[in-house]
């Protein structure tokens, strides 16, 4: 009885080692099937990297001025054309303000939030010395646009701020902005003097007088109409500072003052020209008839003035082809490439 008991117990731990053995793969859960399967494909695919991201800070000296409203928008939409699956622009844009301290603070914060790059449209481009040198020394590229920076004598004699191989200006040329100006009057068949007196009389509503742009188109209008021999008598000369009612509230009063001697109606740009031609129609003259009106800018509005008869002419400050030359740059310089100091984009008539 006790050899038939132990030959039990026997058989029983042979049974049991067995159990403990490989057979239980079969009779137990694997732990494979108790991990949630989601935490395969991590453990052995790897991250996507995704785009490489460019932060580009842009400074605009005033978000009310039509012409830059329209340059932004345009300027933001090229950055995003551009974004794909290996290269993402982050742009962010801040309003100036037409404030030069507040815009100061705007490029500290760019510099301190590390962009990578910086467009810098001016609020004064005779403070420019300042917020440049700080943007140069954060080693960070400067693309300047639209309005070109003034040197310490009172000309474009920065010079030394070009020579930076990450610094560049992209822009228009003011000159041939006011030349045209004064060419779309000289080719009036009476050449501008509506009154026969042999001189051409005008009143000049100028922009910013610390902006280059003003400066060049006031001096250059005028000087196309006397290199071609024409007289001419300023009678008054004021500044509007490129705002719309200020050129409306100073055309009204020189017509008032002025009447039928004012001939031409010269304005910086379209802005002040759009109000200008409020005064005029309420003072009710007409333009082509007994008066003269020009701006620059080639704003929609004003184009279709143009052709209508209501305006005599402008001049088309391509805002589409200088933000995208602005962004095309940006993107050069941020891939290590050679850009030059100056981009011009050269100004077209605007006439019928």
């Amino acid at each position: 009885m006790k050899k038939a008991l132990a030959t039990i117990l026997a058989l029983a731990m042979v049974f049991a080692l067995a159990a403990c053995g490989g057979g239980g793969g079969t009779t137990e859960p694997a732990p494979a099937a108790t991990t949630p399967a989601a935490t395969t494909p991590a453990a052995t695919t790897p991250a996507a990297s995704g785009p490489k991201t460019y932060k580009v800070g842009v400074a605009i000296y005033q978000f009310d001025d039509n012409f830059m409203t329209l340059y932004r928008n345009e300027l933001l939409s090229y950055f995003e054309s551009l974004n794909n699956d290996t290269v993402k622009y982050d742009v962010t844009i801040v309003d100036g303000k037409n404030d030069m301290a507040e815009q100061n603070n705007q490029i500290d914060n760019f510099i301190t939030q590390g962009m990578d790059a910086i467009i810098l449209n001016l609020v004064q481009t005779s403070s420019a010395d300042a917020a440049i040198d700080k943007i140069v020394a954060a080693n960070i590229p400067l693309i300047l646009i639209n309005r070109e920076p003034l040197g310490d004598n009172g000309d474009e004699s920065y010079k030394g701020i070009l020579d930076n191989a990450k610094v560049c200006y992209v822009g228009a040329d003011a000159r041939q902005s006011g030349t045209y100006q004064g060419e779309i009057i000289r080719d009036l068949a009476n050449k501008g003097d509506i009154n026969g007196d042999g001189k051409v009389s005008y009143i000049m509503i100028e922009g910013d007088p610390e902006n280059v742009d003003a400066q060049y188109r006031t001096e250059f209008s005028v000087k196309a109409l006397t290199d071609a021999g024409i007289t001419v008598e300023c009678l008054d000369d004021q500044i509007g500072n490129w705002a719309q009612a200020k050129g409306q509230e100073i055309c009204a009063n020189d017509l008032a003052k002025y009447g039928d001697a004012v001939e031409v109606v010269f304005c910086n740009n379209d802005a002040m020209a759009l109000g200008a031609a409020t005064a005029i129609t309420a003072a009710g003259r007409t333009v082509g008839q007994d008066i003269y009106l020009v701006g620059v800018d080639a704003l929609e509005e004003c184009q279709q003035m143009v052709k209508d008869g209501t305006m005599t002419g402008t001049v088309l400050n391509d805002h589409i082809g200088q933000s995208h030359t602005a962004v095309d740059v940006t993107v050069k310089a941020l891939n290590g490439e050679n850009i030059q100091n100056y981009y011009w984009v050269d100004y077209v008539k605007v006439t019928g």
